[in-house]
């Protein structure tokens, strides 16, 4: 059973409804690309991803948190607030210890004698 792995799907969400203002795996990639490239479109494009699906997927969850995530500076690009920063890197990081922790789990649990 050696082959088998688990992927854990994390989502942060406002208020009490996973509809709004939902943060997963998708806007994660989108804001890192963000941090990384210095601009949305690049970031969309290296997924690629339509730039307009991009901006929903960000105004959306920013409309849901109740504040910006991404700092538009025109044809200059964007970077992230500190609240966009502070929310990747609680993500990045819950997600990362999240998989450890189910990866030594599921290991406990499916070992084979």
């Amino acid at each position: 059973m050696k082959h088998l792995h688990i992927q854990p799907r994390l989502t942060l969400y406002a208020n009490t409804s996973v509809s709004e203002g939902t943060f997963g795996k998708g806007i994660a990639i989108l804001l890192r690309g963000v941090a990384d490239l210095g601009s949305l479109n690049a970031s969309a494009k290296n997924i690629h991803m339509a730039y307009s699906k991009a901006w929903r997927i960000v105004k959306e969850a920013e409309i849901g948190f109740g504040f910006l995530l991404i700092k538009r500076d025109g044809a200059r690009g964007s970077t992230l607030t500190p609240e966009g920063e502070k929310l990747l890197n609680a993500y990045e990081t819950l997600e990362q210890e999240t998989q450890e922790t189910l990866n030594k789990r599921f290991a406990e649990l499916v070992k084979t004698k």
